[in-house]
């Protein structure tokens, strides 16, 4: 019996030992990532939210429209002149309103547009078929997900997949516009653009709207939006959500469509298509080579003073890493 005690207390001593060791070599791992502040320790947690542009040609998809409005054609390289942080760059590409241009047309069918699928449907049918021969689009459906129902095409026919399509789940507006900006950027196209039919209401998104609106600049796409909240009799104000539709239109050189319906929406569809198929394509490489994440402002100006260039706020790009070259 004593031998089996001895024994045991060996045992708890030896137990003992090992725990002390353990709790040891834990504090000392952890004094070692607090003395050497490993990177990962470090991010910044705002890198996510910076998409990188290429340096090497910055895109520009501009309206150019005289003092009644209308488009002004017949314009040459030689009649613009591009800033960027108020310096001017040299255009080294060039083309004019004929050239072809991809379309994504984001669909919001969450269950805040309960009641107006049907309307938003109707919207793309329309889109579809005023688009010239030569131009192609996709169509994007998004609720809690997004899905693209119809590949980039030059087909005019809406898919019979956005015809079961029915109002569900919450709305996942940036994940969408992200989605449409990466299969864009990969397109021949260099004019491109983004048409949005929605309510404004994010619910659901995995990304911001200034992660959306970086992918959409990243890929040269101008964002159009069209506001399909339901107004109450008698209400004139936009809802608060329309702002996110706003700013995505103002800052990417779109377009914003406050009205959900009716003639107004057909003809706003109209002026959509006509100034897409009346822009000018300008590119130029940057003479600021740094990767410093600033925002970096764009100014295009015409040699006419009776017309007006539109085009894209700017675009920010990446900090380049510490410690490369």
């Amino acid at each position: 019996m004593k031998s089996n005690r001895v024994e045991i207390a060996a045992r708890r001593k030896h137990a003992r030992s090992r725990l002390t060791l353990l709790l040891f070599a834990s504090i000392s791992v952890s004094l070692v990532f607090d003395v050497f502040d490993f990177p990962a320790r470090a991010q910044d947690p705002q890198d996510d939210e910076i998409v990188r542009v290429e340096t090497d040609l910055v895109v520009l998809n501009v309206t150019a429209t005289g003092a009644g409005g209308d488009y002004a054609h017949g314009l040459q390289r030689a009649n613009f002149k591009v800033y960027e942080d108020g310096k001017e760059q040299e255009i080294t590409n060039f083309s004019s309103e004929e050239t072809p241009f991809a379309v994504a047309l984001l669909l919001d069918v969450s269950g805040s547009m309960e009641g107006r699928v049907s309307m938003a449907r109707s919207a793309a049918i329309r889109f579809l078929d005023g688009l010239r021969g030569e131009d192609t689009a996709a169509v994007y459906s998004f609720h809690r997900k997004v899905e693209r129902v119809q590949d980039f095409s030059q087909s005019r026919d809406l898919s019979p997949l956005a015809y079961s399509l029915a109002a569900k789940g919450e709305t996942a507006l940036h994940d969408a516009i992200v989605q449409a900006a990466t299969d864009l950027a990969g397109r021949p196209e260099k004019r491109r653009a983004i048409v949005v039919l929605s309510d404004g209401a994010d619910t659901r998104s995995a990304a911001s709207s200034d992660k959306a609106l970086a992918a959409a600049l990243n890929a040269n796409a101008t964002i159009y939006t069209v506001d399909m909240a339901e107004r109450l009799p008698g209400a004139h104000n936009a809802t608060p959500a329309a702002g996110v539709l706003r700013e995505y239109a103002n800052k990417s050189g779109g377009r914003f469509v406050p009205t959900p319906g009716g003639k107004a929406l057909r003809d706003a569809f109209g002026e959509i298509l006509e100034e897409l198929s009346n822009q000018y394509t300008i590119g130029y490489r940057p003479t600021n080579r740094s990767e410093d994440g600033r925002w970096r402002s764009i100014e295009v100006k015409v040699d006419r003073p009776e017309v007006k260039a539109r085009t894209r706020r700017g675009y920010r790009l990446t900090k380049k890493a510490k410690g490369v070259a």
